[in-house]
Parts: structure tokens; C-alpha cells; sequence
């Protein structure tokens, strides 16, 4: 009886959607099984059709028509195994908001470059819908109080919607800005660690102990790396030997390192404490 109640109770809004309700019956008595496996995956493939069109409405919102067929195809999955014929409904009344749930799902969960909470994706999506509203009948931008009115919000609501609008796409770092011989990249605005910051900090930690050092030493560091004179050029100023300036040079820094560390270490101490 509920079999010709459904197949006869109304046509499918779509002339390719397929009979399937004697299927779903037999699937429903059909325990776990190859058999059951092998129905479902025929009426999976019987309904895809749908699926794919269903996809097709949620194109040019920055991903690819592939991508989104797939997940209909997730969602047709889980309509068909979720499926009941016991409760009265057509398949395709049960399927379709399943599917559509599934790839509003995808664009909330996966396709935002920047994660931002459901509720300030919700408020995006209720401030994007006034903005278009409201710039539509006043002929320019909306105010911030305007938008809240219009939504039903807080201004404060309004404003985080309004910072989320940018988070759904970043922008690339090769992207351009400006046109012509002026244009450049954005990457060119980006800010790059200094590395004489970290120069200067050396530098401060190790000049007390530089004062310490034999005049000799001191010389010869000054010549080596404020100076830019080679070993032997070094050697050669002051009557050593290149091997012995290499020695002098090695000593020297290793005692400065000493030191220097030695100092550090009651930072590090009250640090741990």
C-alpha cells in the first residue's frame, strides 16, 4: 500500500528524477550486507544527477564546480542511507535540503582562508545582505547605525561582521597594487625581521669585556672585524705569524663567549625562578 501511495502521490519536480521508491523499500528490509552495499551504491549513482544539479547552484562563490560535485555526492550519500520510505515522504523531499546543508556546510567549515568563529560568519553573511540591500535604495554606502537597524543588531555586532567580510579570501603576496611602471607586489610592503637588532644586542653584551682585553687583542679583533684586514695582513702589521694571529683570534673570542655567558646566567637563573 505505501509502496503505490508513493509512487503515485506526485510527480518529481524534475522529469530525469528516477523511480526509486520499490528500492528504498527493499533497502529498508535488507540488513548490512554486499547486497545492500551493492543497492545503494545503485541508487547513490540513480539520484547523482540531482546531486550534480544541486551543486551547479552554488557555483562562482570561489570553488571549482568539481569540488562541489564531490560533496553533493558526500550529502546524496547520507540522504541515502538516512533515508526512511516508512515516514512518508518522497526521497527527493528528504534529499535535497540533506545536500544543500551538506555543501553550505563545506562553504562555512572549508573555504575560508581565515578561521573565524559560526557566529561571526552568521553575522558576515546578515551585514553582506543589508550592505547590497541598503546600497541598493540609498545609492551609496550604508552607515554602520544603518546596518544595525536593518539587521536587527548591535552596532558593535555589525562592525565585527563588517571585519569578517575580508576573511573568507586572502589576498596573495604576489598580488599587485598600483598600475604601470609604479605598480608593485604586496610582498614589497612586508615588514622583515632587522638583523642589526640582533647585532646590537651582541654588540652591547660584549663591549664591557672588549675593555678588559690586552691591548694586543683588542687590536687585532678591531682590525679583523671593524676593519675588514685579512690574517695575514694582520700578521704581517704586526710582525706575527698568520697561525699565531689565527690562534690570538680564536682565544679571544672563546673568552669574550665565556664571559659573556657568565653574565647571562643570573638573568637565566631569576628567569627560572
Amino acid at each position: 500500500m505505501s509502496a503505490v501511495r508513493l509512487q503515485g502521490r506526485s510527480r518529481h519536480p524534475h522529469h530525469d528524477a528516477p523511480e526509486t521508491a520499490g528500492d528504498f523499500e527493499r533497502l529498508a528490509r535488507l540488513g548490512p550486507g554486499p547486497e545492500a552495499d551493492e543497492l545503494r551504491e545503485r541508487l547513490v549513482a540513480a539520484w547523482l544527477p540531482m546531486a550534480h544539479r544541486l551543486a551547479r547552484k552554488f557555483r562562482n562563490r570561489g570553488e571549482s564546480l568539481e569540488d562541489l560535485e564531490q560533496v553533493a555526492a558526500l550529502g546524496l550519500f547520507k540522504a541515502v542511507d538516512r533515508y526512511d520510505p516508512a515516514a512518508g515522504s518522497a526521497f527527493e523531499s528528504f534529499a535535497i535540503p540533506t545536500i544543500t546543508g551538506e555543501l553550505k556546510r563545506h562553504f562555512r567549515d572549508h573555504t575560508w582562508d581565515v578561521h573565524v568563529p559560526r557566529r561571526v560568519q552568521e553575522l558576515r553573511n546578515r551585514v553582506r545582505t543589508a550592505i547590497a540591500t541598503l546600497s541598493s535604495s540609498l545609492g551609496r554606502s550604508p552607515t554602520v547605525a544603518q546596518l544595525a537597524e536593518e539587521c536587527g543588531l548591535c552596532e558593535e555586532d555589525v562592525q565585527l561582521g563588517m571585519d569578517a567580510l575580508g576573511s573568507y579570501r586572502s589576498l596573495s603576496l604576489d598580488a599587485p597594487i598600483g598600475d604601470g611602471d609604479d605598480g608593485y607586489a604586496l610582498l614589497d610592503c612586508v615588514g622583515s625581521t632587522d638583523p642589526g637588532f640582533d647585532l646590537v644586542l651582541s654588540r652591547e653584551a660584549v663591549k664591557p669585556h672588549l675593555h678588559s682585553l690586552p691591548e694586543r687583542e683588542r687590536q687585532i679583533l678591531y682590525l679583523r672585524f671593524f676593519s675588514g684586514w685579512t690574517q695575514s695582513r694582520i700578521a704581517a702589521h704586526l710582525g706575527l705569524s698568520q697561525m699565531h694571529v689565527s690562534r690570538l683570534i680564536s682565544g679571544t673570542c672563546e673568552r669574550l663567549r665565556r664571559d659573556v655567558e657568565s653574565d647571562r646566567q643570573p638573568e637565566l637563573s631569576l628567569a627560572a625562578a
